[in-house]
């Protein structure tokens, strides 16, 4: 009697490919925008979030994020671009967190509450107003959770813009950023501005935490913000090496969230899964993954703490 034979893989590369990727994935417009701004905001989330761990100052980005949802909410309410929104309200958040928290630097925690709590307490009106008032409907899902697939193409010139803009702030205030992140006083001794550098990194982070929060959406951008770049810090040992690593694994969780999201359409029956949840699952898998006891080497974290 002959042996049944139990085939556990497709045929040939090209079916397994079909597995993968649904019918229409790369065809799909909605896919191509969330692709590329999703990446571009993974890119620039994972090298400014790298400084933002080593700062210490992951409770500032969340915040920001969390104040740009005001702008957000703005946008729907007035009918402009909502990126510039997020933008506007994030920056201007950033400069109060700045100037009202300089004076006593064991009080910034304590501002920062006050400032997102009023954040969000305007957020919470102008959606109010967007629903009562107009006939958009779905405005607070899509700014506090984000809908990547209706991300519109006229959001990509300034998501490109605010991308490049926020590298070159990067590439100009390496060297400085790094040593006040690392020791704030030999900076000081060396003559260097600490409060301009500050602000400057304050507005840096605003911009990013403002291309996660079109993106995931602004209650989960600090899973993008912050995920990522705490996963290389834990298994490279130089911040310069995290810099290169962290985007990685943003993009990786990014679009391998976009293909889990479109994917999840044929498994739902006709119901995808949210792709803000897809790529903060992957976010956290990873994060997960970099503490397991298999890895070897020194703790960098731990190192750039200190």
């Amino acid at each position: 009697m002959r042996r049944p034979t139990w085939r556990r893989f497709p045929d040939s590369p090209m079916k397994l490919l079909d597995m993968i990727f649904h019918p229409g994935f790369f065809s799909s417009q909605p896919v191509h925008t969330a692709l590329i701004v999703g990446g571009g905001a993974a890119i620039v989330s994972g090298i400014v979030g790298v400084f933002a761990v080593i700062r210490g100052q992951s409770f500032a980005g969340h915040s920001l994020a969390d104040i740009s949802s005001a702008g957000g909410s703005a946008s729907f309410l007035l009918g402009v671009n909502p990126l510039l929104g997020f933008v506007v309200m994030a920056l201007f958040g950033g400069a109060g967190m700045e100037i009202f928290g300089v004076k006593q630097v064991r009080e910034r925690d304590l501002v920062t509450g006050v400032v997102t709590g009023a954040g969000l307490g305007l957020s919470a009106l102008l959606l109010y107003l967007t629903v009562s008032t107009t006939s958009i409907h779905g405005a607070a899902i899509t700014v506090m959770f984000g809908s990547m697939f209706a991300i519109s193409r006229a959001i990509m010139p300034l998501a490109l813009a605010i991308g490049v803009g926020s590298l070159l702030l990067v590439a100009l205030l390496y060297r400085p950023l790094l040593l006040t992140s690392l020791d704030s006083d030999l900076a000081r001794v060396q003559g260097l501005n600490i409060r301009l550098i500050e602000m400057l990194f304050l507005m840096m982070l605003a911009l990013a935490v403002s291309l996660s929060a079109i993106t995931v959406g602004a209650i989960l951008s600090t899973g993008l913000l912050i995920g990522p770049p705490a996963t290389a810090l834990r298994l490279v040992n130089r911040p310069g090496q995290a810099m290169i690593l962290a985007p990685v694994v943003g993009l990786a969780a990014t679009w391998g969230g976009i293909l889990l999201a479109y994917d999840s359409y044929g498994w739902t029956g006709g119901h995808s899964w949210p792709v803000s949840f897809c790529i903060v699952a992957l976010v956290f898998l990873f994060y997960v993954a970099s503490s397991l006891p298999w890895r070897t080497g020194d703790q960098p974290a731990a190192a750039v703490d200190s």
